[in-house]
């Protein structure tokens, strides 16, 4: 990717980022399973007195979602799950009234409940922001709460879902989360910068992400007093460079069993129309954009205090099998898949000249 395409890109994205006031965004591109461009745009502060270094950290919040189905699918290909067998037997301390399946949990189509959208939830992180729920309390939350629907007759995305996947992964394997991701995705992969924070002393060196959440019309950097246990499954720290490496080795058959890979691209439930993705649906851990120009395009955005993220691979773009990520350090609706896709229409037009 020469010189000329890059600094074109950059101030593509430099304009959106002035037009949505924010500071900055690091963003990369795979090309057919190799890194084509990593750098960055803008600041990590403000008042844009400090540039945002291409290897800034993020959380990318729920693409955290894709890399924890990846882990599951994983120990599906080594026998060690089972997709339609219920997840009851490894959660003794959680129980149901309907038997929930791996399968379920993984779609969305469990029926348990979100937390994301509730008063309780919103104004307990408001209130302590440095000190969240446990995974006792937050089970205690969806239990209070009884299912939405009998699990596989509906579709809802569930935060509580994936702990609830999480506990199991982690009562199966005997290992963390983190533990489990390191071994199985971080790893072989070859991953220096993302890992699994629990403190806020491990994201010490988070880039500042500004919020206006926890103080109406006042941009805040989150990054001293949010805890990452607010979100309940556990949320990923990784980089622009690591976040694309994972999307693209998943996408480019790195981490899975292509037959079992392929059931993460199969559409459980149809979201409808979407501006960007045109049909979106949802699959195992990916939302997918279904009958695009692109082929069936795969991946995750991640919205939270302080950022707006976006991962995903387009598999014919202008001919070219393309991974992009994108990460922002203001929260934003959609703001890492808008900058996504003005990288795919940069990029469609100078492939097609070339």
């Amino acid at each position: 990717m020469n010189q000329d395409f890059q600094e074109q890109l950059k101030l593509i994205i430099g304009h959106s980022l002035y037009e949505s006031e924010t500071p900055g965004a690091a963003f990369a591109v795979h090309i057919n399973g190799q890194p084509s461009l990593e750098t960055s745009v803008g600041y990590q502060d403000i008042k844009r007195e400090v540039l945002l270094p291409n290897d800034a950290k993020f959380y990318i919040y729920s693409i955290t979602k894709s890399i924890i189905a990846t882990a599951a699918l994983s120990l599906v290909n080594q026998g060690q799950l089972e997709l339609d067998v219920p997840v009851q037997p490894y959660l003794p301390n959680f129980s149901v009234d309907t038997s929930v399946t791996l399968r379920q949990l993984l779609s969305h189509t469990s029926g348990l409940v979100d937390y994301g959208e509730t008063s309780t939830y919103g104004d307990a992180v408001k209130a302590t922001p440095s000190f969240p729920w446990s995974v006792e309390a937050f089970l205690d939350f969806a239990k209070t709460q009884g299912l939405r629907f009998t699990p596989g007759k509906g579709w809802a995305y569930s935060n509580i879902g994936y702990l609830v996947l999480r506990c199991v992964l982690e009562a199966v394997t005997g290992l963390s989360i983190q533990q489990l991701l390191q071994k199985v995705i971080f790893k072989p992969l070859s991953l220096q910068e993302t890992f699994v924070p629990n403190t806020l002393y491990d994201v010490r060196e988070l880039t500042p992400g500004y919020s206006d959440f926890f103080s109406e019309n006042q941009l805040q950097d989150v990054t001293r007093f949010y805890h990452p246990g607010w979100v309940a499954h556990s949320v990923i720290v990784s980089t622009a460079p690591e976040l694309a490496l994972m999307m693209d080795a998943l996408f480019t058959g790195k981490l899975l069993n292509p037959l079992v890979f392929e059931q993460m691209l199969c559409p459980v439930h149809i979201l409808g129309k979407h501006p960007l993705l045109n049909l979106l649906g949802y699959g195992m851990g990916l939302f997918l954009g279904i009958d695009s120009p692109y082929g069936t395009v795969g991946g995750h955005v991640g919205e939270g205090p302080g950022y707006s993220v976006a991962a995903f691979h387009f598999p014919n773009l202008a001919g070219s099998r393309v991974t992009l990520a994108a990460l922002a350090n203001r929260e934003r609706h959609d703001f890492g898949l808008q900058l996504v896709f003005k990288m795919v229409r940069k990029l469609m037009k100078i492939q097609i000249k070339s």
